[in-house]
């Protein structure tokens, strides 16, 4: 009741309209103005396959690209394109196979994920979770939730906490008589707004946000989706937002980046790839965005993951345009003569600019 009085008083924002109406990475990084916060080089995990001595999962597979101070950048894709696994890893919760993840210039994949915790980055890369109701500890109250970071990550006393614990929660809209409520005495809203105070309480200089609203109820998405647009802009966050929901990545994003089978096959400022989008896969994706034009339905089978062919383009099973090249000589993620600064594209026929040609395929 609560969470329903609080979205009555606070404006639509525009993500609101938009959900009503959609209810290899192997070349270089694209040099940018400034260090970036977050440099990715060459990042892969592999995990064994049972039953196949040898064999082996590619679910993240050479995947570069950094983050500047404030920036957000979203992660798109099918569900399995590896979008889960590369947060894991970036949160370090997961230890990489090969690569480096470089914050505020100290390599992170050299540390194992066991002993991450205990380093002082740990305050600084903080993750919001998808579900609001199976990250929070049952146990704690929303006070003692959100003091728990302050208290073991940035060392802070009992007044200390209590202050911060008031501080954020009032950031987030969290009322102080919700702090001493368990997780089950909260609404869905709520929790969310919990998980996020929890994970702005030591202060990141990264964020990453795990389809944060996708437990939630379509009208509280969109309130839960403006409070987190605000806390960024206001606090300045870096953020990494994955989402299945394109418009919101469309509307709340700087830059945007398009998983498929573990690599990034494009990626490029949000406005640029939704209104330009080079690579096939992509503006197959895009289709599926009412008023994106007829809806593309790919053909063919997805290819394995499982020690897949490294000269053959991943998307070359399914892709209305493959050739002969696409099964001899992976494509580079690499930008065009067209290209807009930043726009890159893993696909031999790649097209800046200008709306690929809508293949003969079924549409609805």
């Amino acid at each position: 009741m609560a969470e329903a009085a609080r979205q009555a008083n606070e404006p639509a924002p525009a993500a609101a309209s938009s959900m009503a109406a959609a209810s290899p990475s192997h070349g270089t990084v694209p040099a940018t103005a400034g260090a970036p916060l977050l440099l990715v080089e060459r990042l892969s995990r592999r995990f064994p396959v049972a039953g196949r001595r040898g064999s082996w999962l590619h679910a993240v597979d050479d995947v570069s690209f950094e983050l500047r101070p404030g920036e957000s950048l979203g992660l798109v894709g099918e569900s399995g394109c590896g979008k889960s696994t590369l947060v894991r890893l970036l949160a370090r919760l997961l230890d990489t196979s090969d690569g480096r993840i470089v914050f505020a210039g100290q390599d992170l994949a050299a540390v194992p994920a066991a002993r991450f915790a205990a380093r002082a980055e740990r305050a600084h890369i903080q993750m919001v979770f998808q579900d609001p109701t199976d990250s929070l500890n049952p146990r704690f109250t929303a006070r003692e939730t959100i003091g728990e970071p302050c208290r073991l990550l940035a060392g802070m006393d009992r007044s200390a906490t209590d202050a911060r614990v008031d501080e954020v929660a009032a950031q987030v809209g969290l009322p102080p008589e919700l702090l001493s409520r368990f997780p089950h005495q909260l609404s869905g809203g709520q929790k969310a707004r919990v998980g996020i105070a929890r994970a702005l309480a030591p202060r990141p200089r990264l964020l990453i946000l795990d389809e944060p609203t996708a437990a939630l109820d379509v009208s509280v998405q969109a309130v839960v989706l403006q409070l987190l647009d605000r806390l960024r802009r206001e606090l300045g966050l870096t953020t990494l937002f994955v989402s299945h929901d394109l418009n919101v990545v469309r509307l709340l994003t700087d830059r945007v980046a398009v998983m498929y089978l573990g690599r990034i096959v494009e990626i490029g400022d949000s406005a640029h790839v939704f209104e330009s989008p080079a690579h096939p896969y992509t503006q197959a994706l895009l289709s599926a965005i009412p008023g994106h034009g007829p809806r593309i339905r790919l053909a063919g089978e997805v290819s394995s993951p499982v020690d897949p062919p490294p000269q053959v383009c991943r998307f070359a099973s399914r892709c209305p345009h493959v050739h002969d090249r696409c099964s001899r000589e992976a494509p580079a993620l690499q930008g065009g003569p067209q290209a807009e600064p930043g726009h890159l594209a893993a696909c031999h026929v790649a097209r800046f600019g200008a709306r690929w040609p809508l293949p003969v395929l079924v549409a609805d």
